[in-house]
């Protein structure tokens, strides 16, 4: 890898590129009809393929050849479309402010196209496709899983692997305020509801690798969000079998302050009665979050968002039934349970924003605090029969119990407290020169974590307790513990972190190269590392007749441990884990062309991933199980694949493929190259919408995944054993809308609905085939000491009633 460093460094730090050609500066603010600054405004030329887009003020600078008349257009889902004409001299700085008219046309989830995004990795998608996307969690993250190279079996968990990552992998922005998730949550059935709140999206940008250095120290991916800053007084009321949502959104009469705030609430009792464990499920999830911001003068801006959010969850298991097995062997569970589970997860974050923008240049400081506060409470008793089934299918006793195979029970208990409390204060800058865009950093972040650890497990396994007595400890008048756990630990640590980035652009003949060079450093004073990430994005679109562009991206990324990559078996902690690190090479190309005079992108991407310094792990249901005393190199290759357009006139769907192979290597181990817990060589993803003819209003949304199975082994056991494969993942969600109020038409404009601006119904049913799809295992072990893997299935097929409603 010292030769791989080497070439990168010459590469990021070689001679630029001196092409020479005359360039002029347009920059202005574009406003609707009450001055309001328009976000995500698409500034283009018609002669030229040279774009950009307004910032969350409305600002936005575009570079043009000079001494040629050219047409500028303004457009926008929500907004009509201007044209403006302009010539400027070789080196003129000319300002021009735009005032929009709203869009009096429905456009429905049209996604809107930046030609600028084309040149890194970041994919931007609209979050208004969410409000028709059949999902069950209804977080933001069911348009991510559609996406290719991203991996999430659990429908019941906005949780998503990227390229062979896991879950901690993933980077997560609000506002550029970093969001964290819980630590202690081990199923998707306790998770809740994710940070993100659709409903105040504004805009909605993805990388699944090769993202630059402004982002931050994670290895997989970045999901960057901004909030709405609200033009006028706008409102909405949701409510569904799953919960229900209220948005309330608006700016004083000066247009100076504008106030955006959502309260969610979900349970999903609902869902979780179609699983195999039958009992009583009271989940309650409760979110609050706000976002304001004032204009202190037309250059300087102050915003704050906070967050309240409360996810509890709370079981009485009665019984569970679980038949599987083979055609030549047909085996069946039967579980009868007493006690109680009772698990929170509290978090409060608040961020206070200050930027000041002046033409082509912008500050902003942000100083934000998160808190967590997560309980973890239960004593499990459960007794089980494993029996052999009549699998005749033509007898009258098909499904019937033939020969018990084993009895036994098992003991599960916990009392776990993890407490978090995270101070982060950063300076954020954005420069843009004729052909530089420069962009930097700096962040400080303190963090206090105190963690304390009480679980252990008996279980007496058909009739011979699991492990031997003379292994373990025991637990009074029941069996020898199978593990146990009790330990209290606190961490205070400091980390420090910066980067600079250079987009430089050049254009000659219609050829246009952009070259985006970066370098990313940090410092965690635990473990004293001090990292620097060397990145580069080099993106070409050639003077051809079909439209195509390529992109190579390189990057060094390194991310040092949180606080559960250290964690021992035991509760101990290893302070010395240093940070795990990828480099990796991404080579794209999309080309935008029309089919039956409808617009298309084809995008694909090669990539190859070096994994060093990594911490091996297991994953059960979405609990990740460190090993930090052992230490891995790996890898991840593959290729991603999506076709995205108007496969039906006027609204966009698209289907994404990818192959990838991940394997690691632990040290010492002696068994060479394994799969790594995340290997999933196959996956593919359909998001695809239709409509009545000539009705819009009457639409049809469909999801399908496929997935071929992922790594498994038995517990607590080395990780060269996990080499079995879970079945397949399939499943397929639909929906059903009707959009029986619009605004921006006739329909309903008398009656019922004509004091509203929207009303929208939505039915849905959830996997549909009924299919039933493995989370993880639960091993039982017969009277010939065999085992078998039981599994744990996911949710059934569900039907969902959902009424929405625009104020």
């Amino acid at each position: 890898m010292s030769i791989f460093r080497f070439l990168l460094m010459v590469f990021l730090l070689g001679s630029q590129w001196a092409l020479a050609q005359s360039q002029a500066t347009l920059y202005g603010k574009v406003t609707d009809e009450y001055g309001r600054p328009v976000d995500l405004m698409n500034v283009s030329v018609k002669e030229f393929n040279i774009g950009t887009s307004t910032d969350p003020s409305g600002y936005f600078t575009l570079k043009l050849p000079s001494d040629t008349t050219l047409s500028i257009v303004f457009s926008h889902i929500e907004f009509e479309t201007t044209h403006k004409k302009v010539k400027l001299l070789a080196g003129e700085s000319r300002k021009m402010d735009i005032k929009s008219q709203a869009s009096r046309t429905t456009l429905g989830t049209v996604i809107v196209r930046n030609e600028t995004e084309r040149y890194s990795s970041v994919v931007r998608l609209n979050p208004k496709v969410l409000e028709s996307l059949p999902n069950s969690s209804g977080g933001i993250e069911a348009i991510i899983k559609t996406l290719p190279g991203v991996v999430s079996n659990n429908e019941l968990s906005s949780q998503y692997s990227v390229r062979g990552g896991n879950f901690d992998e993933n980077l997560i922005y609000v506002n550029d305020v970093e969001i964290y998730k819980p630590q202690l949550i081990r199923s998707g059935e306790q998770e809740g509801l994710s940070f993100v709140n659709p409903d105040m999206v504004e805009s909605l940008s993805f990388s699944a690798g090769g993202f630059e250095a402004r982002y931050g120290d994670k290895m997989s991916s970045v999901l960057d969000i901004k909030y709405k800053r609200p033009r006028s007084f706008t409102s909405s009321i949701s409510a569904s079998l799953l919960g229900g949502s209220v948005y309330v959104a608006g700016a004083e009469k000066s247009r100076r302050f504008t106030h955006s705030t959502g309260v969610r609430y979900k349970t999903a009792q609902y869902l979780l009665n179609s699983l195999d464990t039958k009992g009583d499920y009271k989940p309650s999830y409760f979110d609050f979050q706000t976002y304001l911001s004032f204009d202190i003068t037309e250059n300087h801006q102050i915003s704050l968002l906070g967050n309240m959010s409360r996810n509890a969850y709370h079981l009485i298991p009665q019984s569970r039934e679980t038949t599987f097995g083979t055609i030549n062997q047909a085996l069946g569970l039967n579980v009868y349970f007493e006690g109680q589970e009772f698990d929170f997860y509290n978090t409060l974050l608040g961020a206070v924003t200050y930027e000041y923008h002046k033409k082509n240049r912008s500050i902003k400081t942000i100083a934000s605090s998160y808190f967590t506060q997560e309980r973890e409470s239960y004593d499990i008793l459960g007794q089980y029969y494993l029996n052999e089934l009549n699998k005749d299918v033509g007898s009258d006793n098909v499904g019937d119990s033939l020969l018990n195979l084993g009895v036994g029970s098992y003991l599960d208990h916990a009392r776990n407290a993890f407490d978090a409390m995270v101070y982060s204060f950063s300076v954020l800058g954005k420069e843009e020169k004729t052909k530089h865009t420069i962009q930097w950093g700096a962040k400080y972040q303190h963090e206090s974590i105190a963690d304390e650890i009480n679980t252990w497990q008996v279980r007496d396994s058909a009739g011979f307790s699991l492990p031997f007595p003379d292994t373990v400890n025991y637990y009074p008048g029941f069996a020898p513990m199978l593990y146990s756990i009790n330990s209290k630990n606190t961490l205070v640590s400091n980390r420090y972190s910066a980067y600079i980035q250079d987009t430089y652009t050049i254009r000659k003949d219609s050829v246009e190269l952009y070259w985006i060079l970066g370098v990313r450093t940090n410092y965690w004073n635990v473990n004293q590392e001090w990292l620097a990430s060397p990145r580069t994005t080099l993106a070409l679109k050639p003077n051809w007749k079909k439209d195509f562009m390529f992109r190579l991206s390189l990057g060094n990324y390194n991310q040092s441990p949180f606080y559960k990559e250290f964690r021992n078996d035991d509760g101990s902690l290893n302070l010395n884990q240093k940070a795990q690190q990828s480099y990796q090479v991404v080579l794209a190309s999309d080309y935008n062309f029309t089919m039956r005079k409808r617009p298309f992108k084809l995008i694909g991407e090669v990539y190859y991933k070096y994994l060093q310094h990594i911490v091996p792990y297991s994953v059960e249901n979405v609990l990740i199980h460190y090993y930090p005393n052992e230490s891995a190199v790996g890898y991840a290759s593959g290729i991603d694949l999506r076709l995205f357009g108007e496969f039906v006139p006027g609204i966009d769907s698209w289907a994404s493929i990818s192959f990838m192979k991940s394997a690691e290597d632990i040290d010492g181990d002696g068994h060479g190259y394994i799969v790594r817990p995340t290997d999933q060589r196959f996956n593919a993803s359909v998001y695809f919408q239709d409509y009545l003819p000539n009705n819009p209003n009457y639409k049809i949304h469909l999801t399908m995944f496929y997935g071929t199975g992922l790594p498994f082994g038995p517990p607590n056991s080395p990780r060269y054993t996990h080499t079995g494969r879970m079945p397949d993942y399939f499943r397929t969600d639909v929906g059903f809308t009707a959009i029986l109020k619009d605004e921006h038409s006739k329909k309903g404009q008398t009656g019922l609905f004509k004091h509203l601006k929207g009303v929208m119904l939505t039915a849905e049913i959830f996997n549909l085939m009924n299919k039933n799809n493995t989370v993880s295992y639960i091993w039982i072990t017969d009277i010939e000491n065999k085992q078998y893997a039981v599994p744990n299935y996911l949710t059934g097929i569900r039907l969902n009633v959902k009424l929405t409603i625009k104020l």
